[in-house]
């Protein structure tokens, strides 16, 4: 019993200081944003890779939701007789919560993993330790630039994704089961006003912000892993364990955006 208890605190005791640790980290993160010298290219390679590299994933996950929203709400609708509504019930759910969240999880599975990993290479081969030696600021030369990178490239393939998404939902509705395209069309324009866009805006940028945070967070703090941290071995867990924290935190944020923006 007073073992159970014992390892329950020490547990305890750990998240707590995780989450000391990585709100102090998300501090200095930001602030590395604004120490000159500001340095342009560590920036647009970043979104290239976050950004540019994930159009392909986003593009045909994206053209696949929206095929199955066309599909789904096809029979669904018809079964009540509105099939010209398809049009704003596809854009709807992908701008407000779909496009958002699947684009989300699409840039945490193909670039938080690598962000996670890479710091966690540089920390385990002691990179980070000599550029803090050379009294460089690992937060504004490592961090800061792909915290940037994350919160403007997420909007924008969320943008792209929800393009691609209705263009997919129109393949399915109005070229293969009938839908007339003007009431497609129509119905979609006259649904969506902009509180939708800007709620679908609002939680790419915080989805943004998650990702980056958590998965250089956890690269960067792999030596206090609790299970111990050194070595191939604790980079890979801490590059799984980034992976699923973010993954729930997105959705726990979507969670709590829609319930505050409703």
């Amino acid at each position: 019993m007073f073992s159970l208890l014992e390892k329950l605190g020490r547990w305890l005791i750990f998240e707590i200081n995780h989450v000391g640790r990585s709100g102090i980290f998300l501090s200095y993160a930001f602030l590395g944003l604004f120490k000159p010298p500001y340095r342009v290219y560590p920036f647009l390679k970043q979104i290239y890779i976050i950004g540019s590299q994930s159009i392909f994933v986003i593009f045909f996950t994206a053209l696949f939701t929206g095929m199955v929203l066309g599909l789904q709400g096809f029979y669904t609708l018809s079964k009540f007789g509105s099939e010209g509504l398809l049009g704003s019930a596809v854009a709807l759910s992908l701008i407000r919560e779909l496009g958002p969240v699947l684009t989300a999880l699409m840039v945490t599975a193909r670039a938080g993993s690598a962000m996670c990993a890479e710091i966690g290479i540089m920390r385990i081969s002691e990179q980070i330790d000599a550029l803090e030696c050379m009294a460089i600021d690992p937060f504004r030369y490592l961090i800061a630039p792909k915290l940037l990178a994350g919160i403007l490239s997420v909007p924008l393939l969320n943008f792209i994704f929800n393009v691609v998404g209705i263009l997919g939902g129109y393949l399915v509705g109005v070229k293969l089961l009938g839908v007339e395209a003007g009431s497609y069309w129509n119905g979609m324009e006259t649904s969506v006003v902009w509180e939708d866009i800007s709620m679908g805006l609002v939680k790419s940028l915080v989805f943004g912000l998650v990702i980056i945070w958590v998965c250089t967070s956890r690269g960067f703090f792999v030596h206090l892993d609790r299970t111990g941290g050194f070595g191939a071995e604790g980079v890979s867990r801490s590059t799984t364990v980034a992976v699923v924290q973010s993954s729930v935190s997105v959705l726990l944020w979507d969670y709590l955006l829609t319930a505050v923006l409703l």
